[in-house]
């Protein structure tokens, strides 16, 4: 075990995630009962901590990523959401990931016949794995997943040089928030290499780092940037407790503009609906309802 007090996130036996740049005038903070890791890796400060309430804690560069707590209201909506939302999605691409949990949530579609899953931070895979197993539940044993360690942006600009062949029905974005070496995936740039990547009937989502309580000028800004690249692009969100204000948003888009993005594609089974907690058509369909000030800023 680690001792509490030598970490620069924690003090008192408290963990604090202060950010004034993505959250301004407002923390978050949870007790400490025992820190399992800490480390710098070779891209980010990496933190794994026990909580009485929440279990196991995964925080990178400061900002809490996941807890066993809560985890499949964020892994099973920013999943569910894209793969329901293709009528039959074949060749799935996940874009970091790194702790298994999208991983996972992919792996229950039996429909999918390849996944790729690109993870700049080995590491992350590595702690993971040994501290939050249920996080991919032997996922990553699946003999359909293709893991390639490199970075995201350099992967998607060598998929749209390769032609058609290689492009993927459904693409999952799990980046960190836009600051340091994930602040490229929220750019214009990034979102015309997952278009190049994506089958013309192909669905997109990636989380927006902001929710409608936190900034929703940003929001509208990012929305407007997706925009300019995808013909359909959507916003929605999930509630995740841990996350500032409890809520995170995502950003839904495909290169079809005639797919209704808030409505399932396919029937789900009972068989996969009884592998899912939070997740289900009618939680789909309502994520994309916004209140009136906020739909009147965002969808406007």
């Amino acid at each position: 075990m680690f001792n509490n007090s030598n970490h620069a996130y924690i003090k008192d036996g408290w963990f604090r995630e202060i950010n004034d740049k993505s959250f301004p005038g407002q923390a978050f903070i949870m007790a400490v009962d025992s820190i399992l890791y800490q480390a710098q890796s070779e891209f980010q400060d990496i933190l794994i901590f026990r909580n009485k309430v929440y279990g196991t804690v995964l925080v990178l560069d400061g900002i809490i990523q996941c807890t066993e707590f809560d985890e499949f209201a964020y892994q099973e909506m920013i999943t569910h959401i894209a793969m329901f939302a293709h009528s039959d999605p074949k060749r799935v691409l996940i874009i970091g990931g790194g702790d298994g949990g999208v991983l996972r949530e992919v792996a229950k579609h039996s429909c999918v016949k390849q996944i790729t899953m690109v993870e700049i931070d080995a590491s992350v895979i590595e702690l993971s794995r040994k501290f939050l197993p249920t996080l991919s539940d032997g996922a990553f044993e699946d003999e359909r997943l293709d893991l390639k360690l490199c970075d995201g942006f350099k992967f998607l600009q060598d998929i749209g040089d390769s032609g058609l062949q290689n492009r993927y029905d459904v693409i999952v974005t799990d980046s960190s928030d836009p600051e340091g070496p994930a602040e490229a995936f929220f750019q214009e740039r990034y979102f015309q290499l997952l278009k190049n990547a994506l089958n013309p009937n192909g669905v997109v989502i990636m989380q927006s780092s902001e929710n409608i309580w936190l900034n929703l000028n940003y929001l509208r800004d990012l929305k407007n940037t997706a925009k300019k690249v995808f013909p359909n692009t959507e916003y929605c969100y999930t509630m995740v407790p841990t996350y500032t204000s409890g809520q995170l948003g995502l950003i839904v888009c495909s290169n079809n503009a005639s797919l209704s993005l808030d409505n399932p594609q396919r029937v789900i089974s009972e068989q996969e609906q009884e592998q899912l907690k939070y997740y289900n058509p009618q939680i789909h369909s309502s994520a994309f309802v916004l209140p009136t000030w906020a739909d009147m800023i965002i969808n406007k």
